[in-house]
């Protein structure tokens, strides 16, 4: 029996060991690799930027430059959104914002939206759906070019009555078989471009002023 007992002894301690050890390294591991995820998640958000607005059209680092937003009348979401702010000797370049289209077909619609400081659209990318493959889906730029067709539009161009897709009147093609998902995308982004509009000097403005401006 007492052999029994120090033999079960003698594994609890090594199995505690291992746990200790095992702990450890996991610790270790995380320390040494945090940061070079961080860097890596940074790098692929400025890669998505770039798609939109080039590297070369500012010098600031964006994923420094941002602000929380809430406005959920013309950001489609209660929960705060992101604003990346793009600039180049000190001056606004564009911004970057990921509002929400949520009248989907099949839910809300993440999107990435940026605005040059002239209020042109240097385009749009959805960020994540739930809506139908072969239909809905075709919002995606793997999917079709239409994503595409945002770039260079404005707030007068076409003009307000005509943000909308054709079915309704508008200058937006909508899909075969499926007009709710891109009509929720059109409206959200005109939304977007009203709310850049509206509120330009400050979302461009340094955060700690716009932190400011919203508690007052």
């Amino acid at each position: 029996m007492n052999v029994i007992v120090h033999s079960m002894g003698v594994a609890a301690l090594i199995l505690t060991g291992f746990a200790v050890v095992g702990t450890g390294l996991v610790a270790v591991t995380y320390t040494g690799t945090k940061d070079i995820i961080a860097e890596a998640q940074r790098q692929a958000l400025e890669a998505s930027l770039n798609q939109l607005v080039p590297a070369d059209r500012y010098d600031n680092r964006i994923t420094e430059d941002v602000i929380e937003v809430t406005a959920p009348e013309w950001l489609g979401t209660d929960q705060p959104v992101t604003v990346y702010r793009a600039r180049k000797d000190g001056q606004p370049v564009a911004l970057f914002g990921t509002p929400v289209a949520p009248d989907g077909y099949s839910g809300p619609i993440q999107l990435l939206i940026g605005v040059y400081a002239d209020g042109t659209l240097a385009g749009a990318r959805v960020l994540a759906h739930k809506e139908t493959p072969g239909l809905g889906d075709a919002i995606e730029e793997r999917r079709s070019l239409w994503i595409l067709a945002f770039a260079g539009k404005s707030l007068g161009n076409p003009e307000p009555a005509r943000w909308k897709v054709k079915k309704d009147g508008g200058a937006f093609d909508q899909f075969t078989g499926a007009t709710i998902t891109p009509r929720a995308v059109v409206k959200a982004t005109r939304k977007f471009l009203e709310y850049v509009q509206t509120h330009q000097a400050q979302l461009f403005a340094p955060a700690a002023t716009l932190a400011k401006e919203q508690k007052s």
